[in-house]
């Protein structure tokens, strides 16, 4: 019996240990996994706010237009700025890309149930199905860039960054203008430039609009055309309706279409004209770019992104213009005297000092 005593004590003893062993076992399992979580998906008032060292990361969403990211232009500035918000805010960012107009409302509303605490919808076309997704989420907050909402439209939840265009397309009319009017080798004595828009929408007509007051104001006898290609994406209808527009005598054609008014850079450089860049600086692209309009969509998103982090989101509409540095005009070719360089920035600062008034629709 002694024997079997000790057998037993024996085996109660391993087993007490193997017990200890599975639970400390198990609590360093729990500490790992805790450590590398990367927190709920669901934003709170107190993220809101960005505060607090143990608080979730602030999340951000981008809902590109059909153009994509990659359309060297509007969504690609759009997700530079997302980005910017990242690696100096240290917020957590998510692109979502449509490939149609029926994919903004889905995409929107992913990233609204995923617990995106701001979400950002990129240009004009997004406008409808923004207003819808911001009535469905009252919790979330949405920003939306290139579209402005009737006052009846107007939620606590739902921002509108937008731009005076005009101003943009004023100050590369008016050079295009200068340009036009010195080329000495012309055999047709009418001046002419054009301008190639993706759709008659009012960003697109503001552009337009300032960038033909700014031709005749530098040049009365300039004559100015103008197309619709209704795209923004297929390259091959603005490179048609610009080269319609140098084969009536253009000798600068502006892109107003997105990545679709890229073909209109390309109908320059083949054509042997100057080509005119439209939201960012598109000097890049080639030789032919005489200029670009710039609309600093990387500033109005890291904007947008700062204030809602910080608990300052405001409902309504926030405007970039020449005054606060979010419209303007790019690097210019360097064959271009600078005299004429010089002359447009004096036209930019009378329309700073409110000295031009420049329209926004086209006629």
């Amino acid at each position: 019996m002694s024997r079997q005593h000790g057998f037993l004590r024996l085996l109660l003893g391993l087993a007490v240990c193997l017990a200890l062993l599975l639970a400390a076992g198990c609590g360093g399992e729990d500490e790992s996994s805790s450590s590398g979580d990367t927190g709920s998906t669901e934003s709170t008032d107190t993220d809101a706010t960005g505060g607090g060292g143990d608080a979730k990361p602030f999340k951000v969403g981008l809902v590109t237009d059909i153009g994509g990211i990659n359309d060297r232009g509007f969504n690609q500035f759009a997700y530079e700025g997302l980005k910017q918000a990242r690696d100096e805010l240290g917020v957590e960012i998510r692109v979502a890309q449509s490939d149609s107009n029926a994919d903004y409302v889905p995409n929107l509303s992913s990233l609204a149930r995923q617990g995106y605490d701001l979400v950002i919808a990129v240009g004009f076309l997004t406008g409808d199905a923004t207003l819808q997704t911001a009535k469905q989420f009252p919790d979330t907050k949405f920003a939306i860039v290139d579209f402005g909402y009737a006052p009846e439209d107007e939620l606590p939840n739902l921002q509108s960054l937008l731009f005076k265009e005009q101003q943009a397309g004023y100050l590369v009319g008016y050079l295009a203008g200068l340009v036009t009017a010195e080329k000495s080798d012309r055999t047709n004595p009418q001046l002419v430039i054009g301008s190639v828009g993706g759709q008659k929408i009012p960003p697109v007509d503001r552009y337009i609009a300032g960038f033909q007051k700014g031709a005749k104001d530098a040049n009365a006898k300039v004559k100015t055309l103008n197309a619709y290609s209704q795209d923004f994406v297929d390259q091959g209808k603005c490179k048609e309706a610009a080269l319609n527009q140098i084969e009536q005598g253009a000798d600068v054609v502006f892109n107003v279409a997105g990545g679709c008014g890229l073909g209109v850079l390309t109908a320059a450089k083949d054509s042997n004209v100057w080509g005119i860049g439209v939201d960012s600086d598109q000097s890049f692209i080639g030789a032919q770019v005489l200029t670009s309009a710039r609309k600093k969509v990387d500033v109005a998103v890291f904007e947008a992104v700062k204030s809602a982090e910080a608990g300052e989101f405001e409902k309504g509409t926030r405007t970039f213009e020449l005054t606060n540095e979010g419209v303007g005009f790019g690097k210019v070719a360097s064959s271009i005297p600078q005299e004429m360089v010089d002359k447009v920035e004096e036209q930019q600062q009378k329309i700073i000092d409110g000295e031009i008034e420049i329209p926004e629709t086209v006629k």
